[in-house]
């Protein structure tokens, strides 16, 4: 069995790109663990504890995913294979929940960055908030952490995991949002 570490939560679109590079590589037996940042991933990956992590690196509307170039810096690894999956944002909110009732949005940078026009154009009086990981935000809106008036950016993945309503679908800026990762080994 192989363990992959993602730099996500349960639902993130680390752990969809885990399944995509597994699923490309014929890995069959294989475990997720959830570290949630490209420093943890990588630590793992050091210290011995995962096979393998999963990491993104940038994305064509975002730019560089600075987290991970930081944690590159910190650590010595082999890059095994640089791949990319489409990634579609959707506005999450908890059950009942209408677009006006929403305050705040929140989600990692690199969410936000992808949806800065959509936002501009949609939410100008709402707030923005970042936080750590998609789908941490997605789990943290579901189990009281934050406010029943947030809405997070996240996969459907985390949708559908958490029991959070899609307020929107698809409000990346552009069409094709292609996030680059890194397969990492030691």
């Amino acid at each position: 069995m192989v363990t992959i570490g993602i730099s996500g939560a349960r639902g993130s679109f680390s752990e969809e790109a885990a399944r995509t590079y597994a699923a490309k590589l014929g890995i069959k037996r294989f475990s997720l663990d959830c570290l949630v940042s490209a420093e943890n991933v990588l630590a793992a990956l050091e210290a011995g504890k995962i096979a393998v992590g999963i990491f993104p690196i940038e994305n064509s509307n975002g730019g560089i995913v600075i987290e991970a170039v930081y944690a590159m810096a910190k650590h010595r690894f082999t890059i095994k294979k640089i791949f990319e999956i489409d990634v579609h944002h959707n506005l999450l909110v908890r059950r009942g929940t209408t677009a006006d009732m929403v305050t705040m949005i929140t989600s990692h940078d690199q969410a936000l960055k992808q949806c800065r026009m959509y936002m501009r154009r949609k939410w100008t009086n709402v707030h923005m908030h970042e936080y750590a990981d998609t789908a941490k935000a997605a789990e943290d809106l579901a189990c009281g952490v934050l406010s029943e008036h947030t809405a997070v950016i996240a996969s459907r993945t985390a949708a559908k995991l958490y029991g959070l309503d899609i307020l929107e679908e698809s409000i990346q800026d552009l069409k094709f949002n292609y996030t680059s990762f890194i397969a990492a080994v030691k």
